[in-house]
C-alpha cells in the first residue's frame, strides 16, 4: 500500500513539474518540485523508496519532455539513494534535515546533470548551464517545507524502531 502511495506522490509530482512548473523562472532559476518530492520520500521512506521513486519520476520526465532517455532518472535515482541514507542513518529527527537535503541535493544534481551531459557529448555551455544552479536550489529549499508535510501526509514514515540498514563486506 505504501508503493502505491508513493508511485502516486511520485506521478503527481512529475506531471506537475513538467505542466506547471517547467515554465516558471524566478530569481533566475527554475523549482524542481519532482527533485523535492523525491528527496522528501526518500528521507521518509529510506535509500531504496527514494533511489526507485527518482527513477520512476526521471523516467517520467524523461519521456514527457523527450529528453535524452535516462539522464533525470540517473540523477534522481542517486539523489533519492543519497537522501535517503541521511534519512536513514542521521538526519530522519533533525528538524533542519529536508532542507539541508534539499539544497545540498539540488546543488548536486545541477552540477552533476552538466557533468553527465557533458561527457555523453552534448553541446552545453557552463557559462550557461551553472548559473541558475544556485537560485534553483534556493528556490527548492523554499518549497520544501509543504512539499515534506504533504508527503508526510500521505506516504508516512518508516519505523523508528528499525535500525539503520548496515552494508557488510563479503570477501
Amino acid at each position: 500500500m505504501i508503493a502505491i502511495r508513493v508511485g502516486v506522490v511520485v506521478f503527481v509530482a512529475a506531471v506537475f513539474q513538467v505542466a506547471v512548473f517547467s515554465g516558471w523562472q524566478l530569481l533566475g532559476g527554475l523549482p524542481d518540485v519532482l527533485l523535492v518530492t523525491v528527496v522528501c520520500v526518500a528521507l521518509l521512506r529510506g535509500a531504496v523508496a527514494g533511489a526507485l521513486a527518482g527513477f520512476a519520476g526521471g523516467l517520467i520526465v524523461d519521456t514527457a519532455t523527450l529528453g535524452t532517455l535516462g539522464i533525470t532518472s540517473l540523477l534522481l535515482a542517486v539523489a533519492g539513494h543519497l537522501s535517503g541514507r541521511y534519512g536513514e542513518t542521521n538526519g530522519r529527527e533533525r528538524t533542519f534535515a529536508p532542507y539541508l537535503a534539499v539544497g545540498v541535493i539540488a546543488i548536486l544534481v545541477g552540477v552533476g546533470g552538466y557533468l553527465v551531459h557533458f561527457l555523453l557529448g552534448d553541446a552545453v555551455s557552463a557559462r550557461l548551464a551553472l548559473p541558475p544552479v544556485l537560485p534553483s536550489a534556493l528556490l527548492d529549499v523554499v518549497i520544501a517545507w509543504p512539499v515534506y508535510r504533504l508527503c508526510r501526509a500521505v506516504v508516512g514514515t518508516a519505523p523508528a524502531d528499525a535500525p539503520p540498514r548496515e552494508v557488510e563486506l563479503v570477501v
